[in-house]
């Protein structure tokens, strides 16, 4: 493994960290986590919580103030899929 090479993993893997911690703050805390999604269309995200429901949500703006709109609750199936493949993709799992 090269000098480069070596970098690229230890920063991948700190990335891998503060993501994983973010994500159980945000649990711990009674929030839900933003999982972003070229699959969505614009504006539309998914929020999991901390029970392990994923959630499509809408993010708009009205005035100065940021609102979301249920678009849907996943199925238990599909949460899982996209949980794993969030988790998959940022080196989670």
């Amino acid at each position: 493994m090269t000098d480069f090479e070596h970098e690229i993993a230890v920063q991948n893997k700190k990335f891998a960290i503060t993501i994983d911690r973010l994500r159980k703050r945000n649990f711990s805390n009674n929030l839900p986590f933003l999982i972003l999604s070229d699959k969505l269309p614009e504006g539309q995200a998914f929020y999991e919580f901390a029970d392990g429901h994923i959630e499509i949500q809408e993010v708009f703006t009205v005035g100065a103030e940021l609102e979301t709109k249920l678009i849907r609750r996943l199925s238990d199936s599909e949460a899982i899929v996209i949980r794993e493949n969030f988790l998959k993709k940022n080196g989670l799992l």
